[in-house]
């Protein structure tokens, strides 16, 4: 089942985009996004994907668990990114290491999808609140990259500038003040209006990912080298992160929620990386963080390694 997840997942067009951008730099091919374009679909997704988070909790009836599950999944989102950070700087650059860290301390949509299919081919389901942990994971992760990247790369303006206004300016950057405001929105608009746009969040949504994976792939085609430069490192930390983030989460989830489902999702989230809001992000707040470096430790390492690999072990320590 573990291979017919890979190959289906591998096969999944988005991925197929990406790698098709990758090809098309390196037959010399003209094919580009044009940059505004390419902005409105980061944006869109940045969008929906709050949105649908905010859909999602506003039909979960809240409870004690739920909100002790998603305050879990926020402090992960902050921690994660936090202590990866400063293992990265030992090798990248500034720009680099945080926005890998941000990528890892967040999440990654097809991942989540395929931790669902996974449960289920066990004959185990998850809460629809997961949904709007996933969602509300993205937001604190890029803040955290965001306010490391400029108080460490600020050089000699560092210690000029407080905390407090970064951490406030990164709340107001446009990409997080997207996700969070979808979010709330979500939330609290009227369902039958909200039906209304739903074509638009969610029918649209796997298109213009493809769009935006085309672009990513070509983004990363020019700069492919760069990844390889960085040798074993890179492929190293894109597995045993994932992993040791993915064990622990399985194991210390029993003091949050007692459901397999919840807590294996909690350790799936921890474990994966985000290719969609973080790569849209960066894109806008960070654009000298190199996606080429990034994206394959998402898309090549990580995705095949949580769902050939560690979505057993994750379900095997909970289970």
């Amino acid at each position: 089942m573990n291979f017919n997840l890979l190959i289906e997942n591998l096969t999944n067009p988005a991925l197929l985009f990406f790698v098709l951008g990758i090809i098309a730099v390196k037959l010399k091919s003209d094919l580009e996004i044009p940059p505004n374009s390419s902005k409105f679909i980061s944006l869109y997704l940045l969008f929906s994907i709050g949105f649908k988070g905010g859909q999602e909790l506003a039909h979960s009836h809240f409870s004690t668990e739920i909100i002790w599950t998603i305050l879990f999944g926020m402090f992960l989102a902050f921690i994660i990114p936090f202590y990866t950070f400063f293992i990265l700087k030992r090798k990248l650059s500034i720009e680099n290491a945080g926005a890998i860290a941000a990528a890892y301390g967040s999440v990654s949509a097809v991942t989540f999808v395929t931790g669902i299919a996974f449960l289920e081919s066990h004959k185990l389901t998850s809460d629809g609140h997961m949904v709007a942990v996933m969602a509300l994971m993205e937001a604190p992760a890029i803040i955290v990259g965001v306010v490391l990247i400029r108080v460490f790369g600020n050089g000699s303006k560092k210690s000029e500038t407080k905390l407090s206004s970064l951490v406030g300016h990164s709340f107001t950057n446009g990409s997080v003040l997207l996700i969070l405001g979808s979010l709330i929105i979500g939330l609290i608009a009227n369902e039958k209006a909200a039906e209304g746009i739903k074509p638009f969040t969610n029918d649209l949504f796997k298109g213009f990912l493809a769009i935006f994976l085309l672009d990513m792939g070509i983004i990363s085609g020019r700069k492919l080298n760069d990844f390889f430069k960085n040798g074993w490192f890179t492929a190293l930390f894109a597995i045993l992160i994932p992993l040791i983030n993915g064990c622990l989460v399985a194991y210390t989830s029993q003091f949050i929620t007692p459901e397999v489902g919840n807590r294996f999702m909690l350790a799936v989230l921890a474990a994966s990386a985000s290719y969609i809001a973080v790569p849209a992000a960066m894109k806008i707040a960070v654009p000298d963080a190199n996606p080429s470096i990034y994206l394959p430790m998402a898309l090549a390492v990580t995705f095949p390694f949580n769902i050939t690999i560690g979505m057993p072990i994750y379900l095997s320590i909970i289970w």
